[in-house]
């Protein structure tokens, strides 16, 4: 990988932006983004690049909050100092997306007229909402054009929509393991998590108080959802039919003790309403297929890079041809890599020099090539 360096501690903030009118017709007000910047914003405002996060992501993408902190941000394999989003050079921003429960305006943003956290009450969040928010956030800064919009999976839904939604305001869009609609299988596995939610005795039609929350239906939800990010390769490879070390958690196999850890863990950090909220937001984006997507994508004027794995099941290499090809009908500048891998859906998450060197190449190529 390019480098190892970090950016070191990065500061949370979060920023009170003005109303928004949802697609459903509510209107959110005030709109609160959490985010973090890395790197120096130009004076020509010309140099910032926009990073959006997958369903279980968040602001925190690069550095560390702390000095004890064991783990960097999701994507620090990327983002830093001579890395391929390179902090010397661009200033990146990451925010939290709306509906989200780390900062942004969500389910567990209090109610201003009953005082209470809104729960199930937070009105509907689509991808264009959330990347309407992202927008408010970019002009907050005094960006009027954004060097890049990136992300992978639920991330890349929302760099593709911020080309057809905002098409003056980037000049390139990085979509990786992603799709322009869920199939009927990726709509499958969020039902089944949702119903796991759903099921819960804590439930409480997601008006739980915080010291009985749905913790059981959510921690099965993520252990459903987290199946779908590995390969079959992977999960062989790292526990085949191995039994559980200590059999302590009740399963007969290490890959269901392994599951039960992550499912376990996720619940510390996740709200089971912002998982219903942001899942079904991930269901109901549709761009269409064939004409219908080139059609839809005809606004766009930006440059595009797009990426898949080999392993993704999930997000399959044909999903990404499916944009890569109603780009080239609608006659868009783009370029489309696939990356042998092992590591299922969570591949552009890990390291992998040939996915650091594509990413950069892209970004240094001149913007008429």
């Amino acid at each position: 990988m390019g480098s190892n360096q970090s950016i070191g501690i990065v500061e949370p903030k979060t920023a009170v932006l003005g109303d928004l009118r949802l697609d459903n017709g509510s209107v959110l007000s005030p709109t609160v983004v959490a985010y973090e910047t890395y790197g120096t914003l130009s004076p020509n405002k010309d140099n910032a690049i926009l990073i959006c996060h997958a369903l279980s992501g968040d602001a925190h993408a690069a550095g560390f909050h702390s000095e004890s902190e064991k783990r960097p941000g999701w994507w620090d394999e990327y983002i830093g100092p001579g890395k391929a989003f390179d902090t010397n050079q661009y200033f990146v921003i990451s925010s939290n997306v709306i509906g989200g429960c780390k900062g942004s305006s969500g389910p567990m943003s209090i109610n201003p007229i009953s005082g209470k956290p809104y729960g199930s009450s937070f009105p509907f969040v689509s991808i264009k909402d959330m990347v309407a928010a992202q927008k408010l956030l970019v002009e907050s800064f005094g960006i009027e054009r954004l060097l890049c919009v990136a992300g992978g999976s639920m991330g890349g839904m929302q760099a593709l929509q911020w080309s057809i939604s905002y098409p003056d305001a980037l000049e390139n869009c990085i979509i990786l393991a992603s799709s322009a609609e869920h199939s009927a299988m990726q709509i499958a596995f969020n039902e089944v998590g949702r119903q796991a939610i759903l099921s819960d005795p804590n439930w409480n039609n997601g008006l739980y108080e915080d010291s009985a929350t749905p913790r059981k239906g959510l921690a099965l939800a993520r252990m459903m959802g987290h199946i779908t990010y590995l390969s079959d390769h992977k999960m062989r490879e790292k526990f085949g039919r191995k039994p559980p070390l200590g059999n302590l958690l009740n399963s007969d196999f290490a890959v269901g003790s392994y599951l039960i850890y992550q499912g376990e863990s996720f619940v510390d950090r996740f709200d089971a309403n912002s998982y219903i909220y942001v899942t079904k937001a991930l269901d109901h984006f549709s761009l269409g297929k064939g004409q219908e997507l080139t059609k839809a994508l005809s606004p766009a004027q930006c440059r595009f890079l797009v990426v898949s794995y080999s392993s993704d099941w999930l997000y399959p290499p044909s999903q990404s041809r499916e944009i890569v090809k109603s780009l080239e009908a609608s006659d868009k500048r783009v370029f489309y890599v696939e990356l042998t891998t092992n590591e299922g859906h969570d591949s552009f998450l890990l390291p992998n020099q040939r996915q650091e060197d594509v990413i950069r190449g892209f970004l240094n190529m001149p913007v008429n090539e």
